[in-house]
């Protein structure tokens, strides 16, 4: 948050459809102004279409048989139904559920009376297990507003990843949820494989439709109005064979929250009235993402499926085919929704997960007092399972050729394969996209790198409903590629081929198996506690596939190495299956078809017969191409450190002089053998001038870029890392089991200090500047953060201006030019925490002294986070999208509020108006600001 040197400040984001008006709102006694741009992204409230889960494992994730349903177990069998009178068990948690050494929590399954399956977890750690919350109602930590992280190395599918406020760090950027917070999730086993031809998107449409009130609680509104007044949230999201609901809040309305929100699973309104009103709202989530690539390649990937089957329809809905076409073909939306909640969502296909601070026996009573009246229709669920190989077809081992949203060069070859689900222990998906996406000598993306062909490699499996279902599994790689890759891709395609020819040649080795196995296992073991409502998500759709014991376990863990299911999941991603697609905007003019519902322009085209005969045919391997070796930064001393100073509750200074000063913190209380330490090399040098800016973000992602290859064993040893372009300084961090944690930082140093660019390298990270600059820029929120963060803070150099500077031209002399200039003077700031000692700590601070050789800073170093006191009165600002296909608007209030009292100050409007890239803001009164 930055925070301003009279004050805070409240940072609050909306996001509008273009086709509404902005309704004035009531004025409040603070200074505020408002940012408009006529385009927007995602809403934080809206409800996702699909969700993609932001787990490292990129295994298949699908139902524990082949119908959907967890396998029968034993011990399932035995446990009580609610109501039984032999239900008191001491408050006593199930054994059978694997869980983590270090998960503090205790776990009861129960099976109610009318078949819903049940998870209940009680967390009586920390602070907040009294009957009454600590901290205050709604309590949250605000944006981040820091300096962009300007990042090139972005694999295309994760194209709406980089779309946060929080540019450092979304950690800080990002609300955090409390974790003593309670919260319950609801997974019901259907999802918009189930809607009918005649009304696409109907399962989504349900899905909003019954947040409408209940004959309970029947205000429309009413669970929402009722979470924001308790420090609450809620979510839904509907996929291809499952539809998710899940709410946070505070613990001691968590009782009643609960009982409010189970009345949209036993009786919904779904009020005629309403229908109108949330088709726009459905219409509107569809309209925010039809800009997204990652979507468009998603629809025009489905389009290619067999005629039968339900993946080629549109699950998104909207106006049209949820308003327009069943009025004209006289179809009784309401009476068809109805049915669908009748039919499809019934008690014996939910699984329900919750977790509170309340003993199991309190919890079983409430959710057995509460969710008994589910209804259970006694009907079999849908089964898709026997709609097998969907695409084998003709049109789907071709090359596509797509014209993107953002300026990318982006290579996608993916094959469906048979549905994984019997292998979830063996996780065959998981350990060949481990293969696939390393980044270490000898893998395809460190030769790709190499060549300066490809800046980043994502390979496996979404872990959606989309990638992996009761029909079939994707495993997809997908390649960001330089101009020159772009030129060369066929080139890219036969490296990836020749890399999994390797892999079937050689065939599954058990050591590197049991390696990726010791690291989840390491992370299972030590793993950190998460805030309740992302955790009891992710457990109620792991009880749809997995058996009971395996709950907390079966997404997490390599249980058994069989060489044979890996063999027979390899032996199939041959490039006579392959579907090959191609992203760039050198295809604009060339691509004569059109996807139909999120209007991507592509064209289709055979393989050429040169490259297909030579796939066909026994091709000779790539001898620079080998299998990874032995990590050495897996850790293996999991010993707790013996504290060397007295015991504080916060970081205390202890060290400071001339060129840097250290934070320390030994952990006393969670006891893990995990470390977290940031250093700040602070110079005066980054915001001189807009080039400079320029030079800096070219030098985190050229260094950046020196290290992957060997780095890339720490990160997979879960060491994360990360170089952040900060505002006055760069910014290391790094996060992990301390054992191996130095060795890491030790890396990083080096490379730092050892700093070179090659000219094409130099060349490649230029040219992808631009563009990632212009993907910034088409992005209406990042617009609208640039114009507000100008207006706030004394010294800010816009992205315009960067992108200026960087369209002049520069060069690689003026980048080592830049470095030795930052290297010269510095001052570094440190903070370690975990499980180091202080004297452990002095010697990484002392590291970066010795090995850097910079002098102190002959100026006083520059101050973080500064903003301007804000004119007493409300201000308007007006920025015009750069994409003009866009058909969104989004707003964004500012409100900066002083300690001492609420005032306003005058008024001044912002407009922008736009010459080509070139900016001029106006004030009301006539002056040009920039």
């Amino acid at each position: 948050m930055l925070l301003s040197m009279k004050g805070s400040c409240i940072f609050i984001g909306i996001f509008l459809n273009k086709q509404k008006n902005i309704k004035n709102c009531a004025c409040y006694r603070v200074t505020s102004f408002l940012v408009f741009c006529s385009a927007s992204v995602k809403s934080l409230n809206s409800l996702k279409m699909n969700k993609s889960k932001s787990s490292a494992d990129s295994s298949t994730q699908v139902s524990a048989t082949d119908d959907g349903e967890p396998p029968p177990n034993d011990e399932a069998k035995g446990l009580l139904k609610h109501g039984d009178p032999a239900g008191c068990r001491e408050d006593l948690g199930d054994p059978q559920i694997i869980k983590s050494p270090s998960d503090p929590k205790t776990y009861r399954y129960v099976v109610l009376s009318n078949g819903l399956r049940a998870l209940l977890i009680s967390d009586l750690s920390g602070p907040g297990n009294v009957s009454d919350d600590s901290a205050g109602e709604g309590e949250e930590q605000g944006e981040g507003d820091s300096e962009e992280d300007v990042n090139v190395d972005e694999v295309e599918d994760g194209d709406d990843q980089t779309e946060s406020d929080g540019g450092e760090d979304q950690e800080t950027g990002d609300v955090k949820k409390k974790i003593s917070s309670s919260a319950a999730a609801l997974c019901i086993g259907v999802g918009s494989f189930s809607d009918p031809e005649d009304l696409p998107g109907l399962a989504h449409f349900l899905e909003h439709m019954v947040f409408m009130g209940s004959e309970k609680y029947p205000a429309e509104n009413g669970f929402d109005a009722f979470l924001k007044r308790h420090g609450g949230s809620t979510n839904a999201s509907t996929d291809c064979e499952r539809t998710l609901f899940q709410f946070d809040v505070q613990r001691k309305h968590f009782r009643e929250a609960l009982d409010r929100w189970a009345q949209f699973f036993i009786c919904p309104l779904m009020i005629q009235d309403a229908i109108e009103r949330e088709v726009e709202a459905v219409d509107s989530e569809y309209q925010l993402a039809k800009p997204s690539d990652s979507h468009r390649k998603e629809m025009l990937f489905g389009s290619l499926a067999k005629p039968k089957h339900p993946m080629g329809h549109f699950f998104w809905g909207n106006a049209q085919t949820l308003k327009h076409e069943p009025k004209e073909l006289n179809i009784d939306t309401y009476q068809r929704l109805q049915d669908f909640w009748k039919r499809h969502y019934s008690a014996h296909y939910m699984t329900l997960a919750v977790q509170s601070k309340e003993k199991l026996d309190t919890l079983e009573k409430w959710v057995g007092e509460i969710f008994t009246s589910v209804p259970n229709n006694g009907q079999a669920k849908p089964d898709f399972s026997q709609l097998r190989d969907p695409f084998d077809t003709p049109a789907f081992n071709k090359l596509y050729r797509v014209v993107p949203v953002r300026k990318v060069h982006a290579l996608t070859i993916t094959w469906a394969l048979p549905p994984q689900s019997k292998h979830y222990r063996v996780k065959p998906l998981h350990y060949i996209s481990w293969l696939i996406g390393h980044e270490g000598t000898g893998s395809i993306l460190s030769q790709l790198r190499k060549r300066c062909w490809a800046l980043a490699l994502f390979g496996g499996n979404s872990e959606t409903g989309f990638d992996q279902n009761s029909t079939y599994s994707i495993f997809s790689i997908s390649i960001t590629l330089t101009d020159e890759g772009f030129q060369n891709f066929y080139q890219v395609i036969h490296m990836v081929f020749q890399y999994l020819k390797m892999l079937q040649t050689l065939g599954p080795q058990q050591r590197i198996y049991e390696e990726i196995q010791k690291i989840d296992a390491n992370e299972f073991h030590y793993q950190e506690q998460t805030d309740p409502i992302g955790f009891v998500e992710s457990i109620c759709e792991n009880m749809q596939l997995f058996p009971k014991e395996d709950f907390l376990t079966g997404d997490q863990l390599m249980f058994e190495y069989e060489p044979g299911v890996i063999s027979a999941a390899l032996s199939l991603m041959t490039p006579e299956k392959a579907n090959l697609l191609l992203l760039s905007p050198q295809h604009e003019g060339q691509c004569p078809l059109k996807e139909k519902w999120f209007g991507a322009q592509y064209s289709v085209e055979d393989i050429p017969h040169e490259w297909r005969d030579r796939w066909t045919g026994d091709f000779d391997l790539n001898p620079d191409l080998q299998l990874p070796a032995d990590n050495k930064f897996i850790a293996t001393d999991f010993t707790l450190k013996t504290s060397d100073c007295p015991d504080t509750e916060y970081p205390v200074k202890i060290v400071s002089n001339e060129r840097g000063c250290l934070w320390f913190k030994k952990d006393n209380k969670f006891k893990i053998p995990k470390a977290y330490a940031r250093f700040n090399l602070v110079s005066p040098i980054i915001q001189r001038c807009p080039e400079n800016l320029v030079l800096f973000d070219l030098l985190v992602n050229v260094l950046a870029h020196n290290l992957a290859e060997m780095a890339y064993d720490a990160d997979v040893a879960q060491l994360e890392y990360k170089l952040i372009a900060g505002e006055h300084s760069l910014i290391i961090r790094v996060k992990g089991f301390n054992h191996k944690l130095p060795l890491l930082l030790k890396l990083i140093v080096d490379y730092l200090a050892d700093f070179s660019a090659s000219p094409n390298v130099f060349s490649m990270f230029a040219e992808q500047m631009k563009k990632a600059y212009f993907n910034m820029l088409i992005k209406p929120d990042m617009l609208g953060k640039d114009l507000r963060l100008l207006i706030l803070e004394p010294s800010r150099w816009s992205l315009i201006q960067k992108y200026q500077a960087l369209m002049k031209g520069l060069s690689v002399t003026d980048l080592m030019g830049f470095i030795n200039r930052l290297k010269a003077e510095l001052y570094v700031e440190g903070l370690v925490q975990g499980n180091f000692n202080s004297a452990e700590s002095k010697d990484i601070l002392q590291y970066f002294i010795e090995k850097l050789q910079f002098k102190p800073l002959t100026a006083e170093a520059p101050v973080h986070f500064r903003v301007v006191e804000l004119p007493q009165k409300q201000h308007l600002c007006k920025v015009r999208s750069l994409n003009k296909d866009d058909p969104n608007s989004d707003v964004t209030v500012y409100y900066q509020v002083r300690n001492d009292q609420w005032s306003f100050g005058r008024f001044i409007c912002y407009s922008c108006v736009m010459d080509g890239f070139h900016f001029y803001i106006l004030d009301a009164y006539g002056g040009t600001l920039l």
